[in-house]
């Protein structure tokens, strides 16, 4: 085992080098919207997850993910190799590549979020013209000082 900010170091230059190599050195036009997003490295430093987002060529575009996961998979040995070269461990990681959920997952709630906005306007828009189902004060009126004081005297006792 080491020591855990160690692996948190070793991730964070992982991810920077597989981006860099990504962007700069790898030529395939499938990882052309590739984005690294995090990377996790096991306690023993012997194997790294690297999480990646595709972006679409435009807002309008779906992003191909088969693709990108086929390039990553073929670039695999070169960004290890890279990985060692630029880590200066004594064992290089291999890398795994997973796919990201969290944005999506973040605008799923968004949306929820805005659908339950919409319903809370909804609701206080019916509240605003509501009247009450019964009288308009359903609490009983509290009693006076000076009745039923007989039957609830205090100084009799028991």
């Amino acid at each position: 085992m080491v020591d855990p900010a160690r692996a948190r170091k070793l991730a964070k230059r992982i991810g920077t080098i597989v981006a860099t190599a990504i962007d700069h050195e790898i030529k395939d036009p499938r990882l052309a919207f590739v984005t690294i997003t995090d990377t996790k490295v096991t306690a023993d430093l012997h194997d790294a997850t690297v999480y990646y987002t595709v972006m679409g060529a435009d807002l309008d575009t779906e992003p191909d993910l088969e693709s990108a996961a086929a390039g990553l998979e073929k670039a695999k040995g070169v960004l290890r190799s890279k990985v060692g070269a630029g880590t200066g461990v004594r064992f290089t990681p291999t890398l795994t590549f997973v796919a990201d959920t969290v944005p999506d997952t973040a605008r799923h709630m968004e949306e929820l979020l805005a659908r339950a906005r919409a319903a809370d306007d909804e609701v206080a828009r019916s509240a605003a013209s509501a009247q009450p189902a019964g009288d308009a004060d359903p609490y009983k009126e509290p009693r006076e000082q000076g009745q039923d004081e007989s039957s609830t005297d205090s100084s009799s006792p028991r």
